[in-house]
């Protein structure tokens, strides 16, 4: 069973309806029993016989909130990577959290604490890597668009085998990369799954990551106001980072 089939297996059996579907340009949004945030990751149209504009069309548009979220939970195995955000985003609202076992901590200073003289691989470019360039030994920085330092996806290959701390995006689950990732890591490393995709969820810690850091939504309101008129993650208000440890669970 991959990460996601067993992600999927914990959800509530019940349908829970969902109440709202918002697609942002940075970020979707899903409410159902709680409210759930997924990186809206566009398309790069490798169905293009139902592209337009380059980018796969997201099916049902315009009904998706008369479906359960059980059933757009299911999206996250979609090739077209915007029905896997919305899938992403279905998944974070079914999620029954214990804010009293997570910690209110940023990653980037889990990173720092940990990346001292270290190793450290980062995959996904986050606004935090430059100041982790001046603690670590080696910072590597895989992403898949690369700009100025950065490497290219293949080079996890290379890197994440010789990393101490490996930091992985949540995005990684969206665009199915995550097993593969997951597989290159060594078996002593500290390894992080991070960023508001990501699912606050114990199932993670069966799979090598020691620390989950996700976010919450608590004000659903204004998090869909700042989310639909185009906010990126520092934008987007009514919102909680929280951070789960698996030597707590």
């Amino acid at each position: 069973m991959t990460l996601i089939e067993h992600l999927l297996a914990t959800l509530p059996a019940d349908p829970v309806p969902v109440r709202n579907v918002i697609m942002g340009v940075h970020w979707t949004l899903v409410s159902s029993k709680f409210c759930g945030l997924g990186s809206t990751i566009p398309d790069s149209g490798h169905h293009r016989h139902h592209a337009h504009h380059g980018h796969s069309l997201v099916r049902d548009v315009g009904k998706l909130h008369q479906k359960s979220a059980q059933e757009l939970a299911q999206w996250i195995l979609s090739d077209n990577t915007l029905e896997a955000s919305i899938g992403i985003a279905a998944i974070n609202s079914l999620l029954e959290i214990d804010e009293s076992r997570m910690e209110q901590i940023n990653a980037a200073d889990i990173i720092e604490r940990e990346c001292g003289g270290k190793n450290l691989v980062i995959v996904g470019h986050f606004p935090f890597v430059e100041r982790m360039k001046f603690i670590a030994k080696n910072c590597w920085v895989i992403e898949k668009h690369p700009a100025g330092g950065d490497f290219p996806e293949q080079a996890a290959r290379e890197f994440i085998p010789q990393a101490q701390i490996i930091a992985i995006t949540g995005t990684s689950l969206i665009n199915h990369t995550i097993d593969n990732l997951l597989s290159l890591c060594p078996k002593d490393s500290m390894v992080m799954l991070l960023g508001p995709s990501t699912p606050l969820s114990s199932v993670l810690f069966n799979y090598g990551i020691s620390f989950v850091s996700g976010a919450r939504v608590y004000d659903e309101n204004t998090a869909i106001l700042s989310i639909q008129q185009g906010a990126a993650f520092p934008q987007v208000q009514g919102v909680r980072l929280l951070t789960m440890t698996k030597n707590i669970y």
